[in-house]
Order: structure tokens, then C-alpha cells, then sequence
């Protein structure tokens, strides 16, 4: 190692140890605040880079939920059975992302452990999101629901392929409590950009200026979709770096390889390991538990939304009510914006717990105002409520990557290693399953209020009230126990100071590794 090497080697570890000697101002609420250091900053490109990837992964996620009601208002599905294909898909897919980020923190290769997948996963959702909606016109129903369920597990093998390794790659970014939010303000804003263009994806399929059918419009969306998928998910593989993969690497120094069966039962033995022993995380738990209620509570009734709009609002008016429902998706987004503009700098004013239940607590408020907003005779009052909703899930996602991110390093504390991968890909396994519950339920209970397509504008009162209730009521419960469940949510910014200081300490340096 040249001279010049070394002078720059101590002087990065007398600027982290001066770092470390600066003490605490106080932040709101009487809590320890620290300064975030020079070397923990991401700069603005690379956080850019970062969120491009969250940019795909919303507009997938947003895609796939928004165009399937398709196959009802389109091919006249049953909307039981459209719940079903949007819910076990996504199960098969909740199965194999823990496998997937084992895969992905075990990876050692010259591009790093997440990079190789991110790009290759782009690649592959773009190519097989196309051919999932290419249903070939004059076919049974039974025939579109076999094609649509194949392929949508192949779509969601491709889809966790790029997510789970993207995710985890933004927990290793900065070790920074404060960076760590800030990243994913960033990234959570400009994955919102998805969903201002997603709200008229069903004007789009159903306008009939540009295709023959709703059928033919999914067709020709998803070739759009799939091209921007490619063409903007391979940004973070190639301009993203992975700051702890030498430490990763470190780590499996001393294990002897193994081949064949040996290797296969050491590899499984890990994996269920490393699961059992994520799930042990009490704090990770609360995460969990907390963004299945908020989220799958807001997922099972997302579709109800838009059938109160039409069916309620708008009296079977598709046309106005997919438009009405396009500008109160769209202000929804916009509002987040703000949203995660004002929580990323809440959070680092009076900490990840309590500003998640104060903009929790706002979303209650505006699912509330939904009953009251949704009338025949005012349909712009629709929108009113929009913005105060944009907490929930604004707020939900700005601060959950940036707590596991903490919750990591208590992890790495105890048990001595670096599993990103595998925290990102339970957290979404959770998910994940919630939501193919939530889309199955959401089916049924469709189904239970009564609702027919066939009699349009025409459905029975107690169906439009049960059809509001549900709409109301689901994400306000929802959301109020997971407020109720994070309150006792215990890593505070003190705390993670503490277990980054003993990290440092004992890898024998105060920064873990620079990016490469």
C-alpha cells in the first residue's frame, strides 16, 4: 500500500472518530439528535439512481393491480375469480422472495451481490409483463384465467428477481440514521411519479379512440410499460455500488466450499436459519405487522374505490367515473409528494415512530371524510379527501426501509452478519401474502354486497351501502391497530447511534466500507 494510501486511510478514521466525539443537539421532543458525517452522505445522483428502481417497482405493482379489473369490466370475469388470480400469483410470489434475498446476501461475485440480479430482473419482468397480457381474443373464460395465472407467476418470479435485491441494496447504502430516511424520501418521491401516470391506466385500456377494446388496450399498455421497465430499472445495477460487500465477503473467509449434496444441505440449513432468526427480530415484527395492516388494509378495498365512483357517484358511468377516478389517483400522488417531502423531515426532527403515527393518524381522517365526500350531487367533493389519504401509504413507505435499515444493524449486532437481502425480502414476503389475502378477500367481499356488472347503474341500495362501508371503515380499522402496535416500537435515533458505535468498534474501523 502506497504512503498516499495510508495518510488517506488515517485521515478518514480520524474524521469518523472526530465524527463520533460530536455530541448530540436536541432534536423535537427532547430526543438526542446527531449530525450526519460528510462520508455517510449519498449524493443526490446516486439517491436519483436508487429511485428509479423504486419508480419500476411502483409502476409493476401499480400496473398489475390496476389493469386486472380487465379481465372483469373487459372479458366479464367473475369477480371471486379475478381476485383469486390476482391473490395466488402473488403467494407463490411471497414464497420465493426470502429465498431470493438468501440468494442475493450469499452472492459473491465482481458486480457485488445485488447488482447482477437487479439488471437481469428489469429485463425479464419487461419481457414477460407483455406476454401476460397478450390473452389471445375469442376464449374461454376458464382458458383466460389458466393463461393469466401461468403467466403471472412467471411475471412475479421475474419481478422478485429485480425487487428483492434492489430493496436490500438501499439498506447498505449509508449507515446513517438521518441519510437513511433521507434516502428513502427520495426514492419513496420519485416512485410516486408511477403512480401520477397509473390512475388512468384504465381511461387508457378503455378508450375507444385508440383501441377496439378494453382487451387490445392492455395489450398495447403493457408494451409501453414493459419498455419502461427495461429501459429505466437497469439505472441502479449500473451506477449504484454496494457499500458493505466486502464485509459480506469477509464473512464466509473462513467456511470451507462444498459441492453437491453437502453444499445444498448447508445452503438450505442456512436459509431456514436466517429466516428463523429474522422472524425472532421483535422491532422487525412491529414493521411487519404495522405496513401489512396500513397497506393490505388499503389494498383490499382499492377496488371498491373505483366501483363507489362509477357504481355510486356516477351511477354505471364507466367513462366519467375511470376519469374521476384518473383525477383523484392522480392529486393522490401529487399530494404524496408533499407528503414525503414532510414526513422525510419530520422523521428527522422527532423520530421514525412518532411521525409514522402521526401521518397514520391523518389517513384515518381522510378514509373517514370518504363517506361523507362521496356524493351524486357534488362529485368533485370525491376529491377532497385524497390528500389527507396520502398519508397512509406516503408516510408508510418514507419511514419502514429506513427503520429495517436500522433493524439490520441491531441484527448484525447479535448475530454477526449482513442479511439486507433477506430482511428486505421478508418484510415484502409479508406483504406480500397480505396482499393475496387482502386481493382474494376484496374479491369475495365484492361478491357479498351483492354487486352485478350486468345490472350497470342499477345495483340494489344495500349493495352501494355495503359497498361504501367496506370502502371507509376497512383502512380506518386497519390503520388505527397499526398505530396502536407501534407504539411501543423501542430502536430510537439514541439507540441506533449506540449500535452503530459498537459495530465500528468491533470491525476495528468507524466506516464500514466505502463504496466501490
Amino acid at each position: 500500500m502506497s504512503l498516499r494510501s495510508r495518510l488517506s486511510g488515517v485521515a478518514r478514521l480520524a474524521l469518523a472518530a472526530w465524527h463520533s466525539r460530536i455530541p448530540p443537539t436536541e432534536g423535537g421532543g427532547g430526543q438526542a439528535h446527531y449530525q450526519t458525517a460528510p462520508e455517510d452522505r449519498i449524493s443526490f445522483p446516486r439517491k436519483l439512481a436508487y429511485g428509479m428502481g423504486a419508480f419500476v417497482n411502483n409502476l409493476l405493482a401499480a400496473a398489475i393491480g390496476g389493469m386486472i379489473v380487465i379481465l372483469n369490466l373487459g372479458l366479464g370475469m367473475n369477480p371471486a375469480l379475478v381476485g383469486l388470480l390476482g391473490a395466488i400469483p402473488r403467494v407463490t410470489d411471497a414464497l420465493i422472495d426470502p429465498l431470493m434475498g438468501y440468494i442475493s446476501d450469499n452472492t459473491r461475485s465482481r458486480w457485488g451481490r445485488r447488482r447482477p440480479y437487479i439488471f437481469a430482473g428489469a429485463i425479464l419482468c419487461g419481457i414477460t409483463y407483455v406476454i401476460l397480457w397478450h390473452l389471445p381474443p375469442g376464449r374461454s373464460e376458464s382458458f383466460y384465467a389458466w393463461y393469466f395465472l401461468g403467466f403471472s407467476m412467471l411475471f412475479y418470479v421475474a419481478y422478485t428477481i429485480f425487487a428483492a435485491p434492489w430493496v436490500a441494496l438501499g439498506y447498505e447504502l449509508t449507515p446513517d440514521y438521518h441519510e437513511r430516511t433521507r434516502l428513502m424520501g427520495v426514492q419513496n418521491f420519485i416512485g410516486q411519479l408511477a403512480y401520477v401516470v397509473s390512475p388512468w391506466f384504465l381511461w387508457i385500456m378503455t378508450n375507444k379512440s385508440w383501441f377496439p377494446d378494453p382487451a387490445a388496450g392492455a395489450r398495447g399498455l403493457s408494451i409501453g410499460i414493459a419498455l419502461v421497465t427495461i429501459g429505466v430499472g437497469i439505472l441502479p445495477a449500473i451506477f449504484l455500488r454496494e457499500r458493505f460487500k466486502h464485509i459480506a465477503k469477509a464473512e464466509q473467509s473462513g467456511v470451507a466450499p462444498e459441492t453437491g449434496a453437502a453444499a445444498l444441505r448447508r445452503n438450505l440449513a442456512e436459509f431456514f436459519h436466517g429466516f428463523a432468526t429474522t422472524l425472532r427480530s421483535k422491532p422487525f415484527r412491529k414493521l411487519c405487522t404495522a405496513t401489512f395492516l396500513v397497506f393490505n388494509g388499503f389494498i383490499m378495498i382499492s377496488s371498491f374505490q373505483l366501483y363507489v365512483i362509477i357504481y355510486y357517484v356516477f351511477q354505471g358511468d364507466k367513462e366519467t367515473g375511470a376519469k374521476y377516478a384518473g383525477y383523484a389517483g392522480t392529486l393522490g400522488a401529487v399530494s404524496t409528494f408533499g407528503v414525503i417531502y414532510f414526513i422525510t423531515w419530520l422523521g428527522c426532527r422527532i423520530g421514525k415512530r412518532r411521525a409514522f403515527m402521526v401521518s397514520t393518524s391523518i389517513s384515518i381522517l381522510g378514509y373517514g371524510l370518504k363517506w361523507f365526500c362521496y356524493s351524486p350531487e357534488h362529485p368533485m367533493m370525491l376529491l377532497l379527501p385524497v390528500p389527507l389519504m396520502a398519508f397512509g401509504l406516503g408516510g408508510l413507505f418514507t419511514l419502514m426501509g429506513s427503520m429495517i435499515a436500522d433493524v439490520v444493524d441491531v441484527d448484525e449486532l447479535e448475530t454477526k452478519q449482513r442479511r439486507e437481502g433477506m430482511f428486505g425480502a421478508i418484510y415484502w414476503w409479508v406483504v406480500k401474502l397480505g396482499m393475496a389475502a387482502a386481493l382474494a378477500g376484496g374479491g369475495f367481499l365484492l361478491n357479498a354486497t351483492g354487486f352485478d356488472v350486468a345490472l350497470i347503474g342499477a345495483q340494489s341500495a344495500r349493495t352501494i351501502i355495503l359497498l361504501r362501508l367496506s370502502d371507509a371503515l376497512i383502512p380506518m380499522i386497519a390503520s388505527g391497530v397499526a398505530i396502536w402496535i407501534f407504539s411501543t416500537y423501542h430502536i430510537t435515533e439514541e439507540r441506533a447511534h449506540e449500535v452503530r458505535q459498537e459495530l465500528e468498534r468491533r470491525r476495528g474501523k468507524s466506516a464500514e466500507a466505502l463504496a466501490t
